[in-house]
C-alpha cells in the first residue's frame, strides 16, 4: 500500500517493499527482546490536568527498542498530550515516566540528556524561519551534542539526502512547499541520532499530494528499526508500518493490540465506532 524508502545504513534504497511476513517475524522478534529486556519507554499511572480538566488518566504504557506503535483515537483523547509528555514539553502531575533509563523529573540534566536521545517531529514543522535548511539541521548537533560545524554539516548533508532533498540545503522554510518542510524537519531531528522518535500528526497540515513523500520517508525509517511513537490518522500506514496500535478515549488507553487485529476485529464498542466513522468519509 505504502512503498518503501531507504534503511538508514549506507544510506542506499531499499528494494524490499512492506509485506504481512516481514511486519510478523518483526512483532515476534519484538516479543522475543520485549521478554528479555526492559522498555526504552516506561508510563506508569500517568496523569496530567489542565486546571480542572484530567487530559490523561492513569496512564500505563511500555514501548520497546526497535518497536513502532501507533497512538489514534478521537480528538481530544490525550494523543498528542502523551508524546508531548516524553520529552518533557508537557509535564504530568502524577506517575512516573521514564525514557532509556532516565526518569522525567523537574531535574533539567535529565530533561536535557532525554532531549539528546529523543527526536519529535511536530504538525506544524516548527523550522526557524531565518535559518536556512542547512542551518536548522547542524544548529542542535553543534549546541546541544557539541559536534564540530563541519561534523554536523556533513551529518546534516546526509540526512537531507536520506529524505531526498539535499538540493534544499540553502533554501529557506518559506521557500520550500510543506511536504518539503516536514522532511527537513525529519532530517533535523535524525541530525541528532536519536533512539527514539516521536511524530505528533506529522501529514495532518499536508496537503493530499504532498503525503505520500512524508510516509515513504516514516516508512523507511520503520524499516531501519528506528523506536517510534506516531500520532497519525494515516490508517493505511497504521496498518503496514505499526508493531501495536494504541487506541486512546478521554484520556485513557481503551484497547491496545497488533494492528491486523485491531483494523480487522477491535474489541471495543468505542473502537468499533472510532474506525467506522474513518471508513464512513
Amino acid at each position: 500500500m505504502i512503498p518503501t524508502s531507504s534503511p538508514e545504513a549506507g544510506l542506499q534504497p531499499a528494494s524490499t517493499p512492506t509485506s504481512a511476513a516481514f511486519a510478523t517475524s518483526r512483532r515476534a522478534a519484538l516479543q522475543a527482546d520485549a521478554a528479555a529486556s526492559p522498555p526504552i519507554i516506561s508510563m506508569r499511572g500517568v496523569s496530567k490536568w489542565y486546571g480542572d480538566f484530567r487530559v490523561l488518566d492513569s496512564l500505563a504504557l511500555d514501548v520497546h527498542a526497535g518497536e513502532k506503535v501507533i497512538l489514534c483515537g478521537p480528538s481530544g483523547s490525550g494523543k498528542s498530550t502523551t508524546i508531548r509528555l516524553l520529552n518533557r514539553l508537557e509535564q504530568h502531575q502524577k506517575g512516573t515516566v521514564t525514557v532509556c533509563g532516565i526518569e522525567l523529573t523537574d531535574d533539567n540534566r535529565n530533561i536535557e540528556a532525554i532531549r539528546a536521545d529523543v527526536g519529535m517531529v511536530f504538525q506544524h514543522f516548527n523550522l526557524f524561519p531565518h535559518l536556512t535548511v542547512l542551518e536548522n539541521c547542524v544548529l542542535a548537533p553543534m549546541l546541544v551534542k557539541k559536534v564540530p560545524r563541519a561534523e554536523a554539516e556533513a551529518r546534516a548533508m546526509a540526512y537531507l539526502d536520506r529524505v531526498k532533498i539535499p538540493q534544499l540545503a540553502g533554501q529557506y522554510p518559506g521557500q520550500i512547499s510543506g511536504g518539503q518542510k516536514q522532511r527537513v524537519a525529519i532530517a533535523r531531528a535524525l541530525c541528532m541520532q536519536p533512539k527514539v522518535m516521536l511524530f505528533d500528526e506529522p501529514t495532518s497540515a499536508l496537503d493530499p499530494e504532498m503525503v505520500k513523500d512524508v510516509l515513504d520517508t516514516m516508512v523507511s525509517l520503520a524499516r531501519d528499526g528506528m523506536t517510534m511513537i506516531c500520532v497519525t490518522h494515516e490508517m493505511g500506514f497504521a496498518r503496514d508500518v505499526g508493531d501495536r496500535v494504541v487506541f486512546m478515549d478521554e484520556g485513557r488507553i481503551v484497547e491496545t493490540d497488533t494492528p491486523q487485529h485491531f483494523f480487522s476485529a477491535p474489541k471495543t464498542e468505542r473502537a468499533r465506532s472510532f474506525l467506522g466513522q474513518l471508513i464512513s468519509h
